[in-house]
């Protein structure tokens, strides 16, 4: 991993039960349908190293299994907090496209996501395949407060905040074994033929 950074703006907006799993170990794993970028004929994420950037409106308990759900409060339609809080960072390591609904159930013990989600996501726009986003996480040695901004809204998967944020010092959640081990797992469920590298 290099730290040759110390300061990001670059985020990734999810569900903020998403990056609570994400932040405490229980998952390494994202799955999207959009928010990837296209370029010389293969997909991208925007950047590999974002910022963690939680998202309330559009958190659905029925997509989730019920030990998520159950941490899930629902907003009103627009709702978003005044202060945003951004406590972590990840580096994406891998993206696996998958189009296989079984390959996809097999996975279901590495995210937190139930098989509603899985058979939605998988209707939606059929012809792309859905991306798995295998992230290794970064806890900041404090949680940043950061006003919200409107720019901030709407369905958009990156962003870019208007303040950088210093992520030295900040402590991955799970150790480089165990990261890999997860990773190891996870490809030899989806296979390596559908590997697409980063960048």
């Amino acid at each position: 991993m290099s730290m040759n950074l110390t300061t990001n703006f670059h985020a990734l907006k999810e569900w903020a039960v998403a990056i609570n799993a994400l932040e405490n170990g229980n998952t390494i794993m994202l799955l999207r349908k959009g928010g990837i970028h296209e370029k010389n004929g293969r997909f991208q994420v925007a950047h590999n190293q974002v910022l963690l950037y939680p998202t309330f409106e559009h958190q659905q308990t029925f997509l989730l299994k019920p030990e998520y759900a159950n941490l899930v409060c629902p907003v009103t339609s627009g709702w978003h907090p005044e202060m945003v809080r951004i406590g972590s960072w990840a580096e994406i390591t891998d993206i696996l496209p998958v189009n296989d609904e079984s390959i996809v159930n097999s996975l279901l013990p590495f995210h937190i996501w139930n098989e509603h989600f899985i058979s939605d996501r998988l209707k939606w726009k059929s012809r792309q395949p859905l991306y798995i986003l295998l992230l290794r996480t970064y806890k900041l040695p404090e949680v940043q407060e950061i006003p919200y901004r409107p720019e901030y809204g709407s369905c958009k998967s990156w962003i870019d905040l208007d303040q950088p944020i210093n992520i030295q010092g900040a402590e991955p959640v799970l150790s480089e074994s165990s990261y890999q081990q997860l990773v190891a797992e996870i490809r030899a469920i989806v296979g390596d033929k559908l590997y697409v590298p980063l960048f």
